[in-house]
């Protein structure tokens, strides 16, 4: 099975495009690319790109399971795990101005088990969004 980073790869492109760099973030947010994929984010930014996020990455899928408390493995649904912590977690903190810029880069994947079985990649997709608090 192949691996298309493409949180990494958004990430990086985003740094690029708006010439901005981590340390402009108060935190940076992924959908659920659950603890393994956030660790291999992290590094792939670091060692192919040269962004260091480690200190200020987020991920909404290991912030909304109790990974050593519930048999989730991976995590559940981008989708939804952005929509459950993004609406509450972070919108709040954005408002009341504990937040002052975030990078919020929106993850999915188009899971077959027929797919991975045949040793085919995994199609992937990350969109980032940029969102500012009160002042």
């Amino acid at each position: 099975m192949t691996f298309t980073p493409a949180a990494a790869d958004t990430i990086s492109a985003h740094f690029r495009e708006s010439g901005t760099k981590p340390t402009d973030y108060d935190v940076i947010v992924t959908g659920d690319l659950g603890a393994i994929g956030s660790k291999l984010a992290v590094q792939l930014l670091n060692s192919e790109h040269g962004y260091d996020i480690s200190g200020i990455h987020k991920d909404c899928g290991t912030m909304l399971f109790a990974i050593d408390a519930q048999d989730v493995n991976s995590g559940g649904s981008g989708c939804g795990c952005s929509a459950a912590v993004m609406c509450t977690h972070f919108m709040r903190r954005l408002r009341e101005g504990e937040i002052k810029k975030l990078l919020f880069v929106g993850t999915g994947a188009l899971m077959s088990t027929v797919s991975s079985q045949q040793g085919e990649s995994i199609p992937t997709i990350a969109h980032a969004v940029v969102l500012k608090g009160g002042e």
